[in-house]
């Protein structure tokens, strides 16, 4: 059985028991959380699609981490112009506990 789940404007395809790292959210670790827009679920080969789908995914908060580090940098050749910018996103991990 899976579920897709939007998620803070992204859709993941989400099962039991799985880790997931998502944008961050708010909580601590060992809080659990509650999706409802669940967008389509597979139940043994039956699709229930959209209005139909009336489960919610819970997970439990594992960790919070940074992701890789991004750096922005601008430079005007000759005119001795360099911007330099960088940063981290931040992503939860969390993990699937129940589909119902």
């Amino acid at each position: 059985m899976f579920a897709v789940v939007k998620i803070a404007g992204q859709q993941f395809k989400v099962q039991q028991g799985q880790n997931l790292y998502i944008p961050h959210i708010t909580g601590k670790a060992g809080d659990t959380v509650e999706f409802s827009d669940v967008l389509l679920v597979d139940k043994d080969g039956a699709l229930s699609v959209g209005s139909d789908v009336k489960l919610t995914v819970k997970a439990e908060i594992v960790k919070e981490v940074q992701g890789d580090k991004v750096i922005a940098f601008k430079m005007k050749r000759r005119k001795g112009f360099r911007k330099k910018h960088g940063h981290r996103t931040l992503y939860t991990q969390i993990k699937v506990t129940d589909i119902a």
